[in-house]
């Protein structure tokens, strides 16, 4: 596992020995979409990674979607967080 992974679990961890949660889930789609976006300004014509970065985009909105049915709590804070929405 890499240290940014590593602290990315560390800081959105609901006890200590937390590594699935759906907040969790969430900080670590963010990161991955994040680096293919970088990924996309270098090269434009990468159709095969398009796949990956919409079906993350997708699962990452379902699993928000999900955290805000079941706990809106948790929900403004990971939204204050990761600073997804504008």
């Amino acid at each position: 596992m890499t240290q940014k992974k590593k602290d990315i679990i560390k800081s959105l961890a609901i006890h200590t020995k937390d590594v699935g949660s759906t907040e969790i889930q969430i900080g670590l789609l963010t990161d991955k979409i994040t680096k293919l976006s970088e990924h996309f300004k270098k090269f434009k014509k990468d159709k095969h990674s398009t796949l990956g970065l919409t079906k993350s985009v997708n699962k990452r909105k379902k699993l928000l979607v999900y955290l805000k049915k079941k706990n809106s709590e948790s929900y403004q804070k990971i939204i204050k967080q990761l600073n997804l929405r504008k």
